[in-house]
């Protein structure tokens, strides 16, 4: 265990990320948090955007909220919307106070609207003098607005929640900073939204940065716990950890393997007005590359809808394109996908 910046909180390392559990029922999430629980994971990281997450992990935790710290997160800038999101987290959370409450992923253009006086900042502040949450904390998905943030400090926000990972280091030296001022630090997006998919590797080289308070993988099902809890270990239960030379040779491949624009499936683009799913697109591709994939890559294609009537359905509305964090060419990507489908089309042709 560890104090998570200032807050006294005593977490450990390795916390739960909350986006998979929507994708169970309420009987596998009770199973899940049983197990996190006793693997002595005590930090639980939802949002009021994760679909039923927070429903879920309420229920599933009545009877043993004291073994948990609480985290959730809300993407209302104003006053009124974060006043009625914090009573939404109380109720389906079924607690009477959040450990943390998040303003959920912020661009540095809304910073000054969420502090204004009709800004979401007030409503978190003054639920914070009711007891309703304990810590006010952030998150966001750039460099800009991490720099705002961590300048303004433990003043406004306790904790900072950011991406890194094997592929996306470029938040280090703000995240080094922050942790330096007090700020408990989470890293989300360790598998770069699974695009690095070898999960003991990526926990293992994240919780070996001094900066790092807490990591959150997704986690949905029993063996995905058992197989992080174990990576933790190796790095926190370890007088000197280091990664072997074939260890340090498959990170660097990782990191050529992704450079360049990917999607990291945190799927703000949606909903898509054609009715793509644009991050079940990208991850089709992936696959579909891949030597023994190809035909499960295949599968995921047609399962996207990015194909209608034997054509790219993207018409380039750009509607995807600003909800983007990461700013990524989203329609130019498309095509790209279904130009590896005509490839892939080609190659089971050639194969009969």
């Amino acid at each position: 265990m560890i104090e998570f910046g200032n807050t006294g909180m005593k977490v450990n390392r390795l916390g739960f990320g909350g986006i998979p559990i929507q994708r169970i029922d309420q009987q596998g999430a009770n199973e899940l948090l049983a197990f996190i629980r006793e693997s002595g994971i005590n930090f639980l990281d939802t949002a009021r955007a994760y679909g039923q997450s927070e429903t879920y992990i309420g229920e599933a935790i009545k009877g043993m909220r004291d073994s948990f710290y609480l985290a959730t997160k809300s993407m209302s800038r104003d006053y009124e919307g974060m006043k009625t999101d914090i009573e939404k987290s109380l109720s389906e959370l079924q607690t009477d106070h959040i450990d943390l409450y998040q303003i959920h992923n912020v661009q540095f253009a809304e910073i000054e609207k969420v502090m204004s006086e009709d800004g979401a900042y007030r409503a978190l502040s003054e639920a914070r003098e009711q007891g309703k949450i304990r810590h006010i904390g952030i998150t966001t998905h750039t460099l800009e607005s991490l720099e705002k943030i961590v300048e303004m400090g433990t003043e406004f926000f306790a904790s900072i929640q950011f991406p890194f990972n094997i592929v996306e280091s470029q938040g280090t030296e703000l995240l080094t900073k922050a942790h330096e001022k007090g700020m408990g630090t989470i890293i989300m997006k360790p598998l770069a939204g699974g695009a690095i998919e070898d999960p003991e590797l990526a926990v293992r080289y994240i919780l070996d940065k001094t900066f790092t308070d807490i990591v959150i993988p997704g986690m949905g099902d029993i063996e995905e716990v058992r197989q992080n809890v174990e990576s933790a270990k190796a790095v926190l239960e370890a007088e000197n950890h280091e990664f072997n030379e074939q260890e340090s040779l498959r990170i660097e491949e990782i990191k050529k393997e992704l450079t360049g624009n990917f999607c990291r499936r945190c799927g703000y683009c949606k909903p898509c007005p054609q009715g793509i799913d644009i991050p079940l697109a990208f991850l089709s591709a992936r696959y579909m590359k891949r030597y023994n994939l190809a035909e499960w890559g295949y599968g995921r294609y047609m399962a996207s809808h990015i194909e209608k009537d034997g054509e790219l359905a993207c018409i380039r509305c750009g509607a995807c394109l600003p909800k983007c964090p990461y700013f990524l060419p989203i329609p130019d990507m498309l095509e790209q996908v279904y130009r590896t489908k005509i490839e892939t089309d080609a190659a089971r042709n050639a194969g009969k």
